[in-house]
């Protein structure tokens, strides 16, 4: 993907938001900051530090899986649809390291009725991909309704 800032849409969540992947509420998280993408992708370039690290220097597996799965789940979000992650599949291809700059991006492939399945892949600065994953996502109503 060769998408610029510039073509990039702010994809703003509320500021209650306690989710540990996304949420600005949630000092623990990781506080990601996603965009919209023109080709309905979402991608996000944080640079993860190094508390959630698990071999030094490189993120713990779980982390990498979380980055992957909110990735996913909010190329969903980007539908309009709010859904929970049923099954994901992860392929770790090579180490991914903190405190560095990762590009990540999340993508619908398919979608029926209440089922979504989706992508998503970290790659570092130089295009090459470190993980990726593939998940099916179901909608779901918002708490309390």
């Amino acid at each position: 993907m060769t998408t610029g800032p510039e073509e990039l849409s702010p994809f703003p969540h509320a500021a209650s938001n306690r989710c540990f992947g996304c949420g600005s509420a949630n000092a623990a998280g990781l506080q990601l900051e996603f965009f919209r993408a023109p080709d309905g992708s979402v991608v996000s370039s944080p640079t993860v530090p190094v508390t959630f690290e698990g071999h030094p220097g490189y993120l713990h597996g779980g982390i990498i899986a979380t980055l992957l799965d909110e990735a996913m789940s909010k190329s969903v979000r980007a539908l309009g649809k709010s859904a929970m992650t049923r099954k994901m599949e992860v392929d770790y291809l090579r180490p991914v390291p903190s405190l560095t700059r990762i590009h990540i991006v999340g993508r619908v492939i398919r979608s029926e009725g209440r089922k979504h399945w989706a992508e998503a892949s970290i790659s570092d600065a130089g295009g090459t991909t470190l993980a990726h994953s593939t998940g099916v996502f179901i909608e779901v109503s918002p708490a309390g309704n």
